[in-house]
């Protein structure tokens, strides 16, 4: 279901077979165009979230025993397909779901300090034109998209041009022309975290490069083991004879990226590791993927969703909303945003709505976003996969993660199981592993206090997605205490305007929306449902609740 815009009564059903929590809607009135700025994003670890297809769980005889979450796990594409069809998505208001990259990851496991470790995560690339089987096929890769976009939910893939994945036995080094194997990033300037790798055994893509390389004998070797070597060459030929580029390192990655947009549809890419990288290549990938993107609309005119453009949010790590465009690297300033990025992903959020007064943090984002960052944007988060530092590692506040992170101006970014409280604390693990285990379905199912918070973030990811006002829209407060606000938004001839009320008391509440609804509205508090019409510039709402989310119908 697409992002409606108001009048959404909403009926949670706990049912008596597996006590999971559904929800219904009835629909009416207008529908609220989708905004990038406001989206409504879920981040997944793709080996983490559901296994849909068991068959395809071992691969390239990835079988030693690796440590503590460190090993494939069994989640796939099938997974995902899985719980859109099941209005998983949906009922939490999620507009868009980011995955962990897809592509063929390397087939051995390495151990640098952390014990053995295969590429489940997806960041560890062996084949940029291949998806991993461990993950799924092309089919089940193009049923994913077109589930999704049935469903009003774009696809963001993840990309990675900074580096290839570490050496192994099964794993050789890509040619020195390709890579370099050090030095390893000090990050106490620019060239120091550009030119360098990452960490030990991560070879790092020479994207400066402009000479033309031939391809690793690698790929060479296994594209004509797979039958497929002239066609890809064929194609190649055709992208640098069109674009004229050199046939350097980026520009290879560039191509098969991007076929991903024309093959299957792809709404964006969340782009990797983007301040170890040259600022022009990001330049570069953007023009790339826009007219990737062009030729996919153009060849597929019946499955375009909107007029949208295509999304790339950067991880420009430790960036944050106060930063503005400028990124500081101690001896230069950089900016991702103008010709690159649509967004950034905002690394303060946790910060500041951790440590700061709501009405602070909101009004000063908006500010921002209405300011010097229009028509750019953020997706804050306040839990990540490799965040060592979330905003509630013991999930204490389950609740008041959802309330600030889904209310705050800019697009956010759900963790998967932020909304079921998965442990992010898990012994016997090392370093990030520990923020990546397995999707606790058996909460979902079982747990009557995980789908109480369920409830919560369901409520107010529909809220959010419903409203574009909510993360793209100006910040007013209202009253401090109790704390009222309003957010307004308007593209073209739609507008949206809300208010939302936090720490009200229960019972019988009266508020005053002169200024923001006329006498006579009829106004609806979307976390209790209650009907209300304003008289005499007030309405009234009796409710348990300390939530209002108040929109006219």
């Amino acid at each position: 279901m697409k992002h409606i815009l108001a009048s959404i009564i909403v009926l949670f059903i706990l049912t008596s077979c597996n006590k999971t929590v559904k929800m219904e809607a009835v629909t009416s009135k207008e529908k609220a165009p989708f905004v990038w700025e406001g989206a409504n994003v879920y981040f997944l670890l793709t080996d983490r979230f559901n296994n849909g297809d068991a068959s395809n769980d071992v691969n390239f005889e990835r079988t030693e025993q690796a440590s503590k979450l460190r090993g494939f796990e069994g989640g796939d594409l099938k997974g995902v397909t899985q719980k859109i069809k099941d209005g998983y998505f949906t009922d939490l208001g999620i507009n868009a779901i980011w995955m962990t990259p897809i592509v063929e990851q390397i087939h051995g496991g390495t151990d640098e300090g952390t014990g053995l470790t295969y590429g489940y995560h997806g960041y560890w690339t062996r084949d940029w034109t291949a998806i991993d089987p461990n993950f799924g096929t092309k089919a089940d890769l193009h049923e994913l998209v077109e589930t999704a976009h049935k469903n009003g939910i774009r696809i963001l893939l993840d990309a990675v041009i900074n580096h290839t994945g570490p050496v192994t036995d099964k794993d050789p080094v890509w040619p020195e022309d390709w890579v370099r194997t050090g030095p390893q990033c000090s990050y106490d300037n620019y060239e120091h975290t550009v030119a360098c790798t990452l960490v030990k055994n991560l070879p790092d893509l020479k994207t400066e490069n402009n000479n033309s390389v031939d391809l690793p004998p690698l790929l060479t070797q296994k594209w004509k083991d797979e039958g497929r070597y002239d066609e890809e060459i064929a194609e190649l030929d055709a992208f640098f004879e069109r674009t004229g580029h050199p046939r350097a390192p980026r520009f290879y990655i560039m191509k098969w990226l991007t076929d991903y947009i024309t093959e299957y549809g792809i709404d964006g890419y969340r782009v990797d590791t983007v301040k170890h990288t040259e600022e022009y290549v990001w330049q570069e990938y953007k023009a790339e993927c826009d007219y990737a993107f062009a030729e996919y609309k153009k060849q597929n005119p019946e499955k375009v969703l909107d007029d949208n453009r295509f999304y790339l949010v950067g991880e420009v790590y430790n960036y944050g909303i106060s930063n503005g465009k400028a990124f500081d690297f101690g001896d230069r300033k950089v900016n991702y945003f103008d010709n690159a990025f649509e967004a950034l992903i905002n690394f303060e959020a946790k910060w500041n709505l951790g440590q700061r007064p709501m009405e602070q943090v909101f009004k000063r984002y908006s500010d921002v976003l209405n300011g010097d960052l229009k028509g750019y944007g953020v997706l804050n988060y306040l839990t990540s996969h490799d965040d060592g530092q979330p905003f509630d590692a013991n999930r204490k506040k389950c609740f008041e993660t959802a309330t600030k992170l889904l209310l705050c101006p800019g697009a956010s970014q759900v963790y998967y199981g932020d909304e079921l409280a998965r442990p992010l604390v898990i012994e016997n693990t090392v370093g990030d592993a520990t923020l990546r285990s397995f999707m606790n379905w058996n909460d979902y199912e079982n747990n009557t206090e995980t789908q109480s918070i369920l409830k919560h973030w369901q409520k107010l990811g529909r809220f959010r997605a419903n409203h574009p006002a909510i993360g793209a829209g100006v910040h007013n407060m209202i009253l401090e205490t109790p704390y009222l606000f309003t957010r307004s938004f308007e593209k073209g001839d739609f507008k949206d305007v809300v208010m939302v009320g936090l720490n009200y008391p229960e019972g019988e509440k009266t508020i005053d929306v002169s200024g923001v609804f006329s006498n006579g509205a009829k106004i609806r508090d979307a976390y209790s449902g209650v009907l209300s019409e304003v008289i005499n510039g007030e309405i009234s709402i009796k409710s348990s609740d300390s939530v209002l989310l108040l929109e006219q119908i």
